[in-house]
């Protein structure tokens, strides 16, 4: 006992010299390295220790005067499940991330999401042609989700179908489905749980008109387009059809109805998706071939009908611009700026037509890649909203009342006679242009 108390003691005074502080390691024993100190410490204990030699004492907590016994081993095992259990849950989150990170990329290559995001770009802009003076910008970012998601359902469904069409084609090789990233099961459930949801979505709230059109143009491109694609190379007017929606789809979600006014941006879209996708069909003409798609350049070595028919189809978009302008969609300037720009896509389609190349073809694809967001962006920026067209109606409505009242005033036919500007007798009965076989007209002078 007085060998303990003594061995203590100088333990305390060592301690308080602060001479090599002991450090604990990680097992839980108290190392203290006593050094030079450490033979003058064992020998002064009246218990020998063989060890003696040795640079550093280590002390166990023993159980001593009825003090509870701490064990270094249980120390060790608790500091053990501890880090086990924080790698575990390290790991555990870091396949969660890696989990949500490939389904994410398969979701957004299922839906074609940059093809997706164009959609809802000709939809937000039909959106905003068929709003009145002001925009309900809440309803259009509700009406732009809907259609991403119902456009992200059709393109799922048309990569479900064409999955052994995708597997022979390097363009399309590897796709989720194709390269067995996701499986089939997983990619319908994805695609009807997201078309039910944005047409439903739509509906709530726009209106009914345009969550018909959504639903319709899903299964149309579905359920008609993709079987077609496999059948004849009228495929490629069906699909022009599946792109001139979208438009029509905003323009009902903002005005409820649809009228002529509204049939501008889908014409534009359905003429515009006939170069676009021909030039393209023509500069992949192996690929197709390969996949089994019935596509119009197929049938077509020389290239000829193909450029012939982008050219006939590019020459239709020239008078969209004057008919947006003489309907009161956009203002005057836009005809001017809808003449050059179609006139650059025209210009492609006939060098296209002249040198059937694939280089030809890739810059004819180009052009209509350049062509559709500078249209878009003219009816935005010249649109006339209603109030700036009643102000209009209104103004040529006076001038017309104005002009009516003068030719009434009494007076005035005989001032226009002394003029010496005889006014025109009215007409008896006339021939018109298309029939000549009937007589010139004659004029009563006896008025």
């Amino acid at each position: 006992m007085r060998s303990s108390l003594r061995f203590y003691s100088k333990l305390l005074q060592y301690s308080s010299r602060n001479i090599n502080p002991p450090s604990f390691s990680t097992d839980g024993v108290l190392r203290l390295c006593l050094l030079s100190h450490s033979h003058r410490l064992y020998s002064s204990s009246s218990v020998p220790d063989s060890n003696s030699s040795l640079d550093s004492l280590k002390l166990g907590l023993t159980k001593s005067d009825g003090l509870p016994a701490v064990s270094a081993s249980s120390s060790s095992a608790g500091a053990v499940d501890l880090t086990s259990l924080v790698s575990a849950s390290a790991s555990k989150a870091r396949e969660i991330v890696d989990l949500t990170r490939h389904y994410s990329r398969c979701y957004w290559e299922l839906s074609k999401a940059r093809l997706s995001l164009l959609v809802v770009a000709t939809s937000g802009t039909g959106f905003v042609l068929g709003s009145s003076s002001a925009v309900d910008f809440p309803a259009l970012c509700w009406t732009c989700m809907g259609t991403m998601m119902v456009a992200a359902s059709a393109n799922s469904l048309n990569q479900v179908f064409e999955i052994n069409n995708d597997a022979k084609m390097k363009r399309t090789s590897k796709r989720p489905l194709p390269s067995g990233r996701i499986t089939v099961p997983h990619a319908v459930n994805w695609a009807s749980s997201v078309g039910l949801a944005g047409t439903a979505l739509i509906a709530t709230k726009a209106n009914m008109l345009a969550a018909g059109l959504a639903a319709s143009n899903l299964v149309l491109y579905a359920f008609v387009y993709t079987p077609l694609k496999q059948i004849h190379p009228v495929n490629t007017w069906v699909g022009a059809v599946v792109g001139a929606v979208p438009p029509l789809l905003g323009w009902a979600a903002a005005a409820g109805d649809i009228s002529l006014n509204a049939l501008i941006l889908p014409a534009a879209l359905y003429f515009w998706q006939i170069p676009h996708f021909m030039a393209l069909a023509y500069m992949c003409r192996s690929d197709y071939a390969a996949g089994g798609f019935k596509m119009y350049s197929l049938a077509d070595p020389t290239g000829l009908r193909t450029a012939s028919v982008a050219l006939r189809n590019s020459i239709y978009l020239i008078p969209l611009g004057f008919l947006a302008y003489d309907w009161g969609v956009t203002s005057g300037w836009f005809c001017l700026e809808s003449l050059f720009l179609t006139a650059a896509i025209t210009a492609s389609a006939f060098s296209f037509y002249r040198d059937r190349t694939k280089e030809k073809a890739r810059r004819m694809f180009y052009a209509s890649l350049l062509y559709l967001p500078v249209f878009m962006s003219g009816l935005l920026i010249h649109r006339v909203s209603d109030n700036q067209l009643m102000a209009d109606n209104a103004a040529k409505s006076c001038m017309e009342t104005s002009v009516q009242n003068e030719e009434n005033v009494p007076g005035k036919k005989k001032e226009r006679h002394m003029k010496g500007t005889p006014a025109r007798p009215p007409v008896a009965y006339a021939s018109v242009a298309p029939f000549p076989f009937l007589p010139a007209p004659l004029y009563d002078y006896s008025l």
